[in-house]
C-alpha cells in the first residue's frame, strides 16, 4: 500500500489535475519531454520479449489496477487481435499470441475479493493459467499495488518472466521485476498516458516482425 505521503500526492489535484495548470501547448511540452526521457534499451526489451512469447508459444499475463487495469485490457486486445494482418483474422493456420488480461475476468475477481482477500485476485488466476517460460507484464503507476506485487512474486518463484510498468519511484515492482520500464514522473494520469503510448509502438514493432514488414521486410 502507498504511505501516507505517498497517498497525500497521489490524491492531490495537482497529481490527478495537471492540465488545469498547465495550457495546452505546456501540457504537450511536458508529455513529449517525459517521453524523451524514457530508457529506449527498456522498450525495445518489452518488445522482444513479447515477440519471444509469440515465437515459443508462450502466454502473456498483463494486468493492474484502474486505469492501469483497463490499460491491460486495451493492451491484451490489441495483442490479441493486430498482430495479424487483417485479410489473416480468418486464416486458422496463422500462429497467433497467446494473450490474457487478467482483469477482464469480473466474476473471478469479485470471488476471489469478497472470499479471499483483494491481494489475491491477480495471483489466483496465475496459480490456475501460468507456467514457466510464460510472460507477465504487470502495470502499478505506484509499484506498490499489493494484488500485483503478489502476482509478480509468484511468477518469479515459478519461471516466468516479469516485466513491470511503473511510475512514480517505482516503488516495489520496480526492485523485484526481472525487466521492466519506469517512468519517473510523480502525475499518474501523464504516467498511464505513456504506458499506452509507448505500448502501441512495442505492438507495432512485434507486428513488423511477425509478418516481415516494414524495416523487416
Amino acid at each position: 500500500m502507498p504511505s501516507a505521503s505517498q497517498a497525500t500526492r497521489l490524491n492531490s489535484p495537482l497529481t490527478f489535475m495537471l492540465g488545469a495548470t498547465l495550457n495546452l501547448p505546456s501540457y504537450l511540452d511536458r508529455l513529449n519531454r517525459e517521453v524523451s526521457r524514457l530508457n529506449q534499451a527498456d522498450i525495445q526489451k518489452w518488445a522482444d520479449l513479447v515477440f519471444e512469447a509469440w515465437k515459443n508459444g508462450r502466454f502473456v499475463f498483463i494486468f493492474g489496477n484502474g486505469g492501469s487495469g483497463t490499460t491491460a485490457s486495451h493492451m491484451a486486445e490489441d495483442l490479441g487481435k493486430s498482430l495479424l494482418r487483417p485479410d489473416d483474422l480468418k486464416d486458422e493456420s496463422k500462429k497467433r499470441l497467446k494473450v490474457l488480461s487478467l482483469t477482464d475476468n469480473a466474476g473471478w475477481i469479485m470471488a476471489v475479493g469478497n472470499d479471499v482477500v483483494y491481494d489475491q485476485i491477480f495471483v489466483q488466476q496465475l496459480m490456475n493459467y501460468g507456467s514457466a517460460g510464460d510472460l507477465v507484464l504487470a502495470i502499478s503507476g505506484s509499484g506498490n499495488s499489493p494484488n500485483v506485487l503478489n502476482a509478480v512474486d509468484w511468477a518469479n518463484r515459478h519461471g516466468l518472466v516479469t516485466f513491470g510498468l511503473t511510475g512514480y519511484g517505482g516503488g516495489k515492482l520496480k526492485k523485484m521485476q526481472q525487466h521492466g520500464l519506469h517512468v519517473e514522473l510523480d502525475v499518474m494520469a501523464m504516467v498511464e498516458s505513456i504506458h499506452l503510448c509507448v505500448f502501441h509502438w512495442v505492438l507495432n514493432e512485434v507486428y513488423a516482425r511477425i509478418n516481415r514488414h516494414g524495416r523487416y521486410a
